[in-house]
């Protein structure tokens, strides 16, 4: 088994540190950017850029942190460690571990999210590391991934029919596209779309304008985001934001109005981006959530129509491990999970208005 040194990372590190976590062994995650670091900030999190020092490797992994009372300091490695392979987390973990503890960190537990695929084995493995199994955070923990790296003709013909006939049909139709520069407009208008389809398909709440506003302006900023609109009559219909992310591209918000006429709008709208984030040295689009491969065609399931819709273009869907904790001081970790987390969730949300995590 190989091993690993953990530690954190230099100024000089984190002054490249996009350009290195894209070149992680599993390629990095949205996640895991400087332009989410910089949100985080901003909304009750702490962070801390860790390196994982392997024989082979180096890991670059954005760890957001919150400091309880009595408890100590809980960390989250948000999609992290990135790894290409589950075998090489249990090692990390332990050097994780050994560095927590030299460098007296007081971190009480480490929430871990890798994008390792699940499986019975992979599972295994980080149980058999003393990992806590946990209620997954993230969308796209269970997700649509397609391939990307091929011709656009041969790429069109390999979607799945529905998807397929859903693009040839729009551009039949002379169904526009519009690349939009990130203005205040353009934000406000893609944000009453989301709330729209939120409040028509779901019973979540969308975050607040605020949020999504910095959030979109973040990767903008650095060159890392795109709006895409389609209009009706003057008035957008369709709306999605596409971020680039190293060899990912990422399908992150979306929202259209209920009714509208122009057949293949939302369809077309990812095949302008997709091949756009072709161009821009994708290899690999995720579509950003849907339900578990084992609930796809379950009607209950509040993502049931937004997986019909992005497994009209990558046919199946791809589990992740998920979240697993890793506890580092029993005792306090036993608080946190009889109340701790419940609580502090609770008193965060009630005095802020947002989303803990």
């Amino acid at each position: 088994m190989s091993e690993f040194t953990a530690r954190f990372a230099t100024a000089a590190e984190i002054d490249q540190w996009d350009t290195l976590v894209t070149a992680n062994p599993n390629g990095g995650n949205l996640l895991q950017s400087a332009a989410f670091a910089a949100v985080k900030k901003n909304y009750g999190w702490d962070t801390q850029f860790v390196a994982f020092e392997g024989p082979d490797f180096t890991s670059y992994n954005l760890v957001l942190q919150k400091s309880f009372p009595i408890l100590g300091k809980f960390w989250y490695l948000i999609k992290g460690p990135d790894v290409s392979d589950v075998a090489q987390i249990p090692p990390m973990l332990a050097a994780l571990r050994s560095f927590a503890k030299r460098a007296k960190l007081n971190v009480f537990a480490a929430k871990i999210e890798p994008d390792i695929v699940s499986s019975d084995e992979a599972h295994a493995v980080l149980l058999g590391a003393g990992l806590v199994k946990v209620p997954d955070l993230q969308p796209n923990d269970n997700t649509a991934l397609l391939d990307i790296s091929m011709e656009s003709n041969e790429l069109l013909r390999k979607l799945h029919s529905r998807g397929r006939n859903a693009v040839r049909r729009a551009i039949r139709e002379e169904v526009e596209v519009v690349r939009m520069d990130p203005t205040e407009e353009t934000m406000k208008t893609m944000y009453e779309l989301m709330v729209g389809t939120i409040t028509a398909k779901s019973n979540a709440t969308a975050r607040d304008f605020d949020y999504y506003r910095q959030f979109w302006t973040e990767f903008t900023s650095r060159g890392q985001g795109r709006f895409y609109f389609v209009f009706e009559d003057g008035v957008a219909s369709v709306g999605a934001f596409v971020i680039n992310y190293g060899a990912k591209a990422t399908y992150k918000d979306g929202g259209s109005l209920q009714k509208r006429n122009q057949y293949g709008d939302s369809h077309l709208v990812q095949w302008v981006a997709i091949n756009d984030m072709k161009e821009l040295g994708a290899q690999e689009y995720d579509f950003c959530g849907t339900p578990p491969s084992d609930r796809l065609k379950d009607p209950t399931h509040p993502h049931h129509g937004l997986g019909l819709f992005k497994t009209s273009f990558s046919k199946t869907v791809t589990d992740f491990v998920g979240c697993y904790d890793l506890v580092l001081s029993p005792m306090r970790y036993k608080l946190w999970t009889l109340a701790g987390e419940r609580v502090f969730r609770q008193l965060y949300t009630r005095r802020t208005g947002k989303q803990f995590y």
